[in-house]
């Protein structure tokens, strides 16, 4: 028993004493820490002792974190208040349930943390996986929160006795839950090489809010490295380079892809709090959250090829400016030319990957982040949106007020605006000298790209007629 101070990180704790001590099946340690909680306040009366009132308000009280091995989910940890009525927060992990059940069935694999680095079948491992998110994982949840809440826990409060008498029953509910998809590559470069040209496409025309580099080193350590291994705060946590991440959030709900040991690119989806995903969130509906998780990760991974590969069908730059019909209401062109109309393209593709879709005020506020302009009105964006579901690049279905970007339209409108300000402005930008000026510090793939065409442009200007100067009178 251990009682920990102010801000002191508790799974660090058990992390340390689980790699230092060897433990069994059963309670292995327990911390202790004030927290706030629910509380009843019983005044008595002081002659005859009758409870005169009870009154519920919230306190600081002492809450116990039991730290436990199961022997089919590992490391599972219940944190429990120690006043009635004894709230319970029950924390599982499901990698440790899927290795578990992995081992049983004979298939191999190799772990780093959470996260399956090595699979000798991976469909096998897959299908094992999937189990957790049919209505038979339900009854296995329940199993182990009951086989540990009463008779590990709750007994410091309640005796079994006392349980029995009062029939005193927990009702589990899911509050916080993550769903996370793999891909396992071969070569470690070839996937820091392709994660990194996604986030430099994506991170700009989905408007991520956080790319980070943990740990602060860009190279891969070599193994023949004259220094000996990497430094301290590069292997913390097993990490053997730097890892970077991006992440997305929508209020409550996180989506967040980054590389997970040398050969993992991890895609995930977060929620902090499962009245974000508009279920219910009793137990029994555990397979539909993890449902709702999992397409969320997969229209987030949907959204980051979208955007990473951009195409434009023949004929659609024909085609944007003229006006078009949603139903029965003639709708106006798109002109790529106008500032405002790119603004609301931008701010499209920026909210191509949220959970739920997007209402017009949440896109007139992404346009005026973007722009740093507060002029640009909801109806404003109403009129935008209703040209972009004329041209196919926004839709609304049914009767709902959320518009969804479907995931070719993504791929449209990323080209539309990589070719307006990537390819067009930058060419006509630099055919106006004729000479290179000093080379940049950082030499890029892109930037001698830039320069091969600046320089073929400046022939083909010269063969058509176009001249940058202003001609003489």
């Amino acid at each position: 028993m251990i009682y920990c101070k102010a801000g002191q990180r508790k799974h660090r704790v058990a992390e340390e004493y689980l790699a230092t001590h060897e433990v069994r099946t059963g309670v292995f340690l327990i911390l202790a820490a004030k927290a706030p909680a629910s509380v009843w306040e019983v005044r008595r009366s002081p002659s005859s002792g009758v409870i005169g009132t009870i009154a519920k308000k919230t306190a600081y009280v002492n809450h116990y974190s039991f730290h436990i091995i199961d022997p089919q989910w590992g490391h599972v940890t219940i944190k429990m208040s120690g006043h009635p009525p004894f709230p319970a927060q029950v924390i599982l992990n499901g990698h440790e349930h899927v290795a578990a059940r992995a081992r049983a069935a004979g298939i191999g694999f190799a772990k780093e943390g959470n996260c399956f680095t090595e699979i000798a079948d991976p469909q096998g491992l897959a299908r094992v996986a999937d189990a957790l998110s049919q209505p038979a994982a339900i009854g296995r949840l329940g199993q182990v929160c009951d086989r540990w809440i009463y008779t590990a826990c709750l007994c410091f409060g309640l005796d079994l006795a006392e349980q029995g008498m009062s029939w005193f029953r927990y009702s589990y509910t899911v509050y916080q839950a993550e769903y996370s998809r793999n891909l396992l590559f071969r070569s470690g470069a070839q996937m820091e090489d392709l994660f990194d040209r996604v986030i430099d496409r994506t991170r700009s025309r989905l408007d991520i809010p956080a790319l980070r580099t943990l740990f602060g080193l860009k190279n891969r350590p070599h193994h023949n490295r004259a220094a000996g291994p990497p430094a301290q705060e590069i292997v913390i946590e097993n990490s053997q380079y730097g890892l970077t991440w991006f992440r997305i959030r929508f209020g409550l709900l996180q989506c967040k892809a980054y590389t997970k040991g040398e050969h993992v690119l991890r895609f995930e989806a977060t929620v902090h709090n499962t009245r974000e995903l508009r279920c219910r969130r009793g137990i029994d509906n555990f397979p539909q959250i993890i449902t709702a998780l999992a397409g969320i990760t997969g229209r987030f991974a949907t959204a980051l090829d979208c955007a990473d590969i951009a195409f434009i069908a023949d004929g659609f730059l024909d085609d944007l400016p003229l006006p078009s019909r949603l139903g029965a209401t003639r709708t106006g062109g798109i002109d790529l030319n106008k500032p405002r109309i790119r603004a609301a393209l931008s701010a499209a593709l920026a909210l191509a990957s949220a959970p739920h879709g997007f209402t017009i005020a949440e896109h007139a506020t992404k346009v005026r982040a973007l722009t740093h302009h507060n002029g640009y009105t909801a109806r404003q964006a109403a009129y935008d949106l209703r040209k972009l579901r004329g041209k196919g690049l926004a839709a609304k279905p049914g009767r709902t007020r959320r518009y969804h970007i479907p995931p070719e339209a993504a791929r449209t409108i990323a080209a539309l605006l990589a070719l307006r300000d990537q390819v067009i402005a930058p060419i006509l930008a630099g055919i106006r000298s004729p000479r290179r000026g000093r080379k940049p510090a950082h030499w890029t793939r892109i930037d001698r790209d830039y320069e091969t065409l600046r320089t073929g442009m400046q022939a083909l200007f010269h063969d058509l007629g176009i001249t940058p100067a202003t001609a003489a009178a």
